[in-house]
């Protein structure tokens, strides 16, 4: 198979004949979606005999390679991203104008796939990309969900979760294969049977589902590689009884076909219940299984050695979501393929890597051990037998210290028998690695000490990074040319290039243009955000960004005080309006369905807004947005247009985050606690060309340690007292006092994350903010330094310590 010629000409026959041939339709007859189909058909043409070529070459060099295992892949439009890769951008304009066609017109008909909650996946689709970018052999394994993360909608200004059906439309960048289903088994018992005189186990499952692949190509940028995303779709294995059918009873003929396919449903189903918790492992054993049986079935070599599974595969998991694939691979070797225990064992441990994303106790996953026992019997068994002989270990290193045993057990006994799931992957992991320099030492000094105390060197670091393509040259068009302009061609690839933007930092010229780029960038966000939402942008204000999933420790009740704080003071007239730095305050979050605090804080949001922006004491000088939906589509729109960048986490909470990165590599100054990334971006870009404010992590462990009394701060400070009070009083709910009391008493009487310890600082900062955003030539310096100096937050340079540090997976030509 070859690729259509690279011609406007080639590009418009190849068009015309996927409109004709597969959309059935003539050009006069056809759709905008007809028309979009057939272009998105007509780019993956020219991929096509590019990833076959791959695919083929991967199978016969039988070169080491990663398979990614990840619950999310947060991916954005993929016309754009691919168009890019191939470099068919201009060609595709052209050719679709000779037809009198639009290519931004059939670009935004695309529908984003939804497949990630946030930072996770969106780290992910960084990572596939550049793992192609690099050229380094690799499987992105994930779930095909028919119901992304939820549309998010605004009634009252509350938040309401509508379905996520990005598969309406049709879906041209996939291809479902099911003649390669994987069976994947559940439920059931356990035996033992006699082998020759070896007692060896296995599982009889009460119950299967088909596992279908669904694969998406991902082409490296501009180097002829493309590499597989593969996504599991699941599908009853008898989904229809027609007896049943025509004995009427309807509902009971597809009752295994709807229960089955449950599982790739949606993405995060709400675990509140325990249907709900157990929907979830399903769908995290059904990913892993089919992924494990399919590399070792279809990507390996027949009759490949799996004693040497490890020359061959690394299986980086993802966060814990992934990490029953540890016992799935175990029982895959010992039951399936006879191999001896500790020789599985030992390859095991060669071949899983774990990334931790998180330094919230809470947020390390557990699995109950009666539902473990229930749904996956002979997993249970496996992973006891791990933790017996992990547990031997210990006491043989350290003694009969019951202490350091319990604490180190993957099983844990309190609250409720259950699995440690960040413990089983840090034991069966090669290594395990945090993802941001702070975060990692946190790791290994707080959340698993013991672990580092008896895995010397197991613990490492990889900062995460962003994919250029995507967040700076597809985002921002204009600053791409620009930075193009200063330092040339390539930097696409190689980003410690935009080092050479600070040569132009003192050309006013430059300066000058950089400056018009911003703006131009904030008049395109304010159209799309007036088409979408009805918001208008003013011109001359400072645009000041909180977007990230909403969560009590990223603080965007910090924030909130901000707004209110500011308002409160032209209100009581200790701001003259005419001295408040003109401000849009833009927030982007989404709330987990089943976290009540976090829709409150939506709900004070909108609240704010509604009342803040429609006061004309304000002169329309203080602006709070909050559009609703956020995802990566919008992301490209806001992160080129902002000049803050608020990423204000309580220090020690955050474990990098990545909209920090985007932010600072198109020219936004960070406001931020010394917390994840941040450390790496201040030290980066300078003191000066950054807003610190608030506790180290020392100091938040030392208040903890003295015992916060958030009701203290409370009473010390004037400006903090006055703007709880105003959220108290009604001022933003009609008058009635009920509707936010719960967000003021957690404020004041528990407040886990110290917004109110950090207020003065932070108001503080923002001070500094004001005066600084008042010198526009100095701020415009100030965020071409962040952009220069930010090259080191590429995800290829994460990619290239991952290949170093954990993986040894060199590109292959």
């Amino acid at each position: 198979m070859t690729s259509p010629p690279l011609t406007v000409d080639g590009f418009v026959s190849e068009f015309l004949l996927n409109l004709n041939f597969d959309g059935g339709v003539s050009l006069s007859e056809s759709s905008t979606n007809d028309r979009y189909l057939a272009l998105a058909c007509t780019v993956r043409d020219y991929l096509m005999a590019r990833w076959l070529e791959d695919l083929r070459k991967q199978k016969e060099d039988q070169a080491k390679g990663v398979c990614y295992l990840s619950a999310e892949y947060l991916l954005g439009r993929q016309l754009d991203n691919n168009l890019l890769a191939t470099g068919l951008s201009e060609i595709a304009a052209e050719a679709l104008e000779s037809c009198g066609l639009s290519l931004d017109q059939l670009r935004e008909h695309e529908i984003e796939p939804g497949l990630g909650n946030g930072g996770l996946g969106r780290l992910a689709a960084c990572f596939i990309d550049s793992l192609a970018t690099l050229g380094v052999p690799s499987i992105g394994y994930g779930i095909r969900y028919e119901y992304g993360i939820f549309r998010q909608t605004f009634e009252d200004g509350q938040q309401v979760e509508q379905p996520d059906a990005w598969l309406t439309l049709g879906s041209p960048w996939e291809f479902p294969h099911p003649e390669r289903s994987q069976l994947v088994s559940f439920g059931g018992r356990t035996e033992t049977y006699d082998d020759d005189g070896v007692t060896r186990s296995r599982w009889i499952p009460a119950w299967n589902v088909n596992a279908i692949p669904c694969n998406y190509m991902v082409p490296g940028f501009q180097n002829g590689r493309v590499n597989t995303l593969r996504l599991w779709r699941a599908k009853a294995t008898d989904a229809f009884d027609l007896r049943i059918f025509n004995s009427g009873d309807y509902e009971e003929a597809v009752r295994a076909q709807t229960f089955a396919e449950n599982i790739s449903k949606v993405l995060y189903p709400e675990d509140s219940t325990p249907q709900g918790k157990e929907l979830r492992l399903q769908q995290q054993y059904f990913f892993v299984a089919a992924s494990i049986a399919d590399f070792l079935e279809n990507v390996l070599a027949d009759g490949y050695d799996l004693t040497r599974l490890g020359d061959r595969v690394i299986f980086q998991l993802n966060d814990t979501h992934p990490v029953i694939a540890v016992p799935e691979l175990m029982r895959v070797l010992v039951d399936d393929r006879g191999m001896e225990w500790d020789t599985a064992w030992e390859v095991t441990q060669q071949c899983f890597a774990y990334t931790c994303h998180t330094l919230l106790p809470e947020a390390l996953e557990v699995w109950p051990v009666e539902l473990l026992g229930r749904l996956l019997p002979r997993h249970l068994e496996i992973i006891y037998r791990i933790n017996d002989e992990f547990l031997a270990a210990v006491r043989e290193r350290f003694g009969d210290d019951e202490l350091r045993i319990r604490n180190m057990s993957i099983i844990a006994e309190h609250p409720e028998r259950s699995v440690r799931m960040a413990y089983l992957a840090t034991v069966a992991g090669s290594k395990v690695n945090g993802v941001a320099e702070l975060h990692s030492q946190l790791l290994r000094d707080k959340v698993l000490p013991d672990f580092d105390e008896f895995y010397p060197g197991k613990f490492t670091n990889v900062t995460n990074g962003v994919t250029p393509r995507r967040f700076l040259r597809l985002a921002n068009p204009e600053l791409s040319a620009l930075i193009t302009e200063a330092v040339g061609s390539g930097w696409e690839s190689d980003l410690d290039r935009l080092r050479g933007l600070e040569e132009h930092v003192d050309d006013a010229g430059f300066r000058s243009a950089f400056a018009e780029v911003k703006a131009a960038n904030k008049r395109r966000l304010n159209e799309v955000l007036r088409a979408r939402d009805g918001f208008e942008v003013a011109d001359g204000h400072l645009v000041d960004v909180m977007v990230k999933r909403l969560h009590e420790y990223k603080r965007q009740l910090l924030k909130v005080l901000h707004v209110v704080s500011s308002y409160e003071g032209v209100l009581s007239g200790r701001i003259a309006v005419e001295d408040l730095q003109p401000r849009t305050v833009l927030f982007g979050a989404k709330a987990a369905p089943g976290y009540a605090m976090a829709k409150r804080i939506i709900h004070l949001i909108n609240a704010i807004g509604s009342t803040v922006n429609d006061d004309p004491r304000l002169q329309g000088r203080l602006k709070v947005l909050f559009p609703p939906n956020y995802n990566v589509t919008l992301a490209e729109r806001v992160i080129p247009a902002a000049d803050l960048s608020e990423q204000i986490s309580l220090a020690g909470k955050e474990a990098s985050g990545t909209g920090n990165m985007k932010f600072a590599l198109n020219g936004a100054l960070t406001i931020g606690t010394d917390d994840g990334a941040n450390v790496e971006i201040r030290e980066l870009v300078g003191d000066d060309n950054f807003f610190l404010f608030g506790m180290a992590e020392p100091e938040v462990e030392a208040l903890s340690a003295r015992g916060y009394r958030p009701s203290e701060f409370y009473q010390a400070d004037e400006d903090l007292r006055r703007a709880i009070d105003l959220i108290a009083s009604g001022a933003f709910s009609g008058g009635d006092r009920t509707v936010f009391e719960p967000v003021v008493s957690n404020l004041l009487y528990e407040d886990r994350f110290m917004v109110l310890a950090d207020f003065a600082s932070y108001m503080a900062a923002q001070e500094r903010v004001d005066a600084a955003y008042a010198d526009e030539d100095a701020w415009t310096r100030s965020a071409i330094l962040n952009v220069a100096r930010t090259g080191f937050f590429s995800s290829d340079r994460s990619i290239t310590d991952y290949i170093d540090r954990i993986w040894h997976t060199p590109p292959t030509s």
